[in-house]
């Protein structure tokens, strides 16, 4: 896979959430480096994404509570299992499950597969409480999706933390999920 930095030349093809993640990217002075592949759909495939860009992509949740009136992006480890008993616990909120995917695109203009933190751009009434596990934040880079599942992204851990997080006006909550 070529390795791209920054955003493409032609962008004729593509979608505009995608185009509007780089412009927003861009506008926050954040460097990122890009791969263009097909949907993902096998760990082989994903493990090939992360290779090209010496990164690991997170593992990005998008959850609710039972009576869909509070929602969750969770970034997580991608080689660790998620149990929802284990955060619910350390958010306080019980009977956690994953959000229906129309819920993803009103409030994070992201359909299923292309979840992604940068998807918090469009979370303009700040709906969605981001939760990150404290290891996604221990590498100095994070792998994730320009809001479409067709690329992926290396981003510098603290221009996420730094830059764009309070650009966009989320504080993250931080929890350890173990797996277990």
């Amino acid at each position: 896979m070529l390795v791209n930095k920054g955003k493409p030349t032609d962008i004729s093809t593509r979608q505009d959430r995608e185009i509007r993640t780089y412009g927003f990217l861009d506008s926050l002075d954040i460097e990122y480096e890009r791969v263009d592949h097909a949907p993902a759909e096998t760990m082989e495939q994903c493990e090939e994404i992360d290779a090209s860009l010496n990164t690991v992509m997170c593992k990005n949740l998008f959850l609710c509570n039972r009576q869909h009136t509070a929602f969750y992006l969770l970034l997580m480890p991608g080689d660790k299992p998620f149990k929802t008993k284990e955060l619910s616990s350390q958010i306080n909120t019980a009977r956690l499950s994953f959000a229906e995917a129309e819920y993803m695109v009103k409030y994070l203009d992201i359909h299923p597969g292309a979840v992604s933190v940068l998807g918090l751009m469009n979370d303009k009434d700040c709906e969605v409480q981001l939760l990150i596990d404290r290891d996604v934040v221990k590498p100095e880079h994070i792998g994730c999706h320009p809001c479409v599942n067709t690329s992926s992204l290396k981003i510098k851990t603290s221009d996420i933390l730094e830059k764009f997080l309070p650009a966009v006006k989320h504080t993250p909550t931080f929890v350890d999920l173990k797996g277990e």
